[in-house]
């Protein structure tokens, strides 16, 4: 039990039960709606923010935010106003920002940083700055799901129902 002394380590088990807990609220909701395929495509996609990022000399993470963002939107539109199937809106962000990301980082000049550390990174890396927004994260979305429980259940188990209800 040595490890368990070192400020790395407690960190990293710090932030897997606070990253489980999250997970355990919106994964549900995830399911419910049928939307798993979702996690790998906004992931993936966010790859191209990456990509724009390191082409544009800017902090890859946040563009990486900001394409993860605006891809889930896309889906979103997409789905709804071009009668897409979501799954198949998914597949085209995905699709859209890995070869984005891809294009824009054959194309900058110079030194390349290790890609895939930003798309996977290390649970030790974690320091207090990433406690502390991973606590405040899992503290809004447990709040959010205490109170509006009904609301959330709701819309994903019948979104038309919930429509007449103007939820």
């Amino acid at each position: 039990m040595d490890i368990l002394q070192y400020t790395f380590f407690q960190n990293a088990l710090i932030g897997a039960l606070l990253a489980s807990i999250l997970c355990g609220f919106v994964g549900t909701y995830i399911v419910t709606r049928r939307l798993v395929f979702i996690s790998g495509g906004i992931t993936h996609a966010s790859f191209g923010g990456i990509g724009i990022g390191v082409f544009a000399g800017i902090n890859p993470i946040l563009s990486a935010m900001v394409f993860a963002i605006l891809s889930a939107f896309g889906v979103q539109w997409v789905s709804r106003k071009k009668d897409v199937r979501k799954d198949s809106a998914i597949a085209m962000f995905w699709t859209l920002g890995m070869s984005v990301g891809i294009i824009c980082c054959f194309l900058t000049p110079g030194f390349m940083p290790d890609l895939p550390s930003f798309l996977f990174g290390s649970i030790l890396a974690i320091d207090s700055t990433d406690l502390w927004l991973l606590a405040g994260l899992t503290l809004f979305v447990a709040i959010l799901f205490t109170f509006l429980l009904r609301p959330i259940q709701t819309i994903a188990f019948d979104s038309t129902f919930a429509k007449s209800q103007h939820l």
